[in-house]
């Protein structure tokens, strides 16, 4: 999966992060995962529609209106207002997921209470939040569009969603490497007797033979190197469609048989030398 990020320390320091600025901050020129194409978003801004101009109009609203001060409320009106100037046009699109209830909570919470406005200087804006989700779509009309993409915003850090092919094909490979592992841990602890046959032996000695340890790796290495062989001739002889000729026939079966004899030697070895340490 993709490990790419980006984050701007510099635009953080100076402006913070909140829903207000979350899409402005996505839109940043630097930002690696912003689609070549002149989106929605951008037309928008060169119009100085964004959802923090649209929410100092609201705060504003509320002073001419006399209205308490809420800014929760004016910034759920702000986003409304941007979500339809966003319908109003066509092509690519970065839509600000909404937030959890919880996370939008009343003026109760103290977010009233920061964002007194002092002095007549413009309102702050509401708390910071830590996960911001945004959306890549596309759209064709009012009401039909296409998702493109997911983008998390965490602590300022902007990540891509990974897609479902990305994931199975992730723990796929994890779930196969710890089958592999369990497989040859298990290997090391078989027991093979002339006249019980085999069997199992999970108590390992607290010192392990370096004679038996080299034999074991052997084994493996030569078990690899067959498979390896065996997917380069089978993905030649798909590739190519001139058949082999009887040398060569003779050659690649001779190679096998000397494999195999040295796989029942190997393990007639080991088979050996086990018996040997439990008798």
């Amino acid at each position: 999966m993709s490990t790419t990020s980006f984050i701007d320390p510099v635009y953080l320091a100076r402006f913070g992060l909140s829903r207000v600025n979350a899409l402005e901050y996505f839109l940043l020129p630097l930002n690696p995962f912003l689609a070549p194409s002149l989106s929605s978003n951008q037309v928008l801004s060169n119009q100085r529609i964004n959802v923090d101009a649209l929410f100092q109009d609201q705060i504003r609203q509320q002073q001419w209106q006399g209205r308490p001060f809420d800014p929760v409320d004016a910034l759920k009106k702000a986003e409304d207002a941007y979500a339809r100037h966003l319908e109003m046009l066509v092509g690519e699109q970065y839509e600000l997921m909404p937030a959890e209830e919880k996370q939008q909570s009343t003026n109760e919470d103290g977010i009233g209470n920061q964002n007194q406005q002092q002095d007549g200087v413009g309102p702050a804006v509401p708390a910071q939040e830590q996960l911001f989700v945004i959306r890549h779509v596309l759209r064709s009309s009012r009401t039909a569009k296409k998702i493109l993409g997911i983008y998390y915003i965490i602590e300022g850090t902007i990540f891509k969603s990974p897609s479902v092919r990305s994931i199975v094909k992730a723990n796929l490979a994890r779930t196969l490497q710890a089958l592999t592992e369990a497989c040859e841990s298990l290997s090391s602890c078989a027991r093979y007797h002339p006249t019980l046959g085999y069997s199992w032996d999970f108590e390992r000695p607290a010192s392990v033979n370096e004679d038996e340890k080299e034999r074991v790796n052997a084994y493996r290495e030569l078990r690899r190197s067959r498979k390896r062989a065996r997917k380069m001739i089978s993905a030649d002889a798909t590739k190519n469609t001139i058949a082999f000729t009887e040398t060569e026939e003779e050659a690649l079966k001779a190679t096998e048989a000397i494999d195999n004899i040295l796989v029942r030697l190997s393990k007639r070895e080991m088979n050996l030398a086990r018996i040997s340490q439990e008798n």
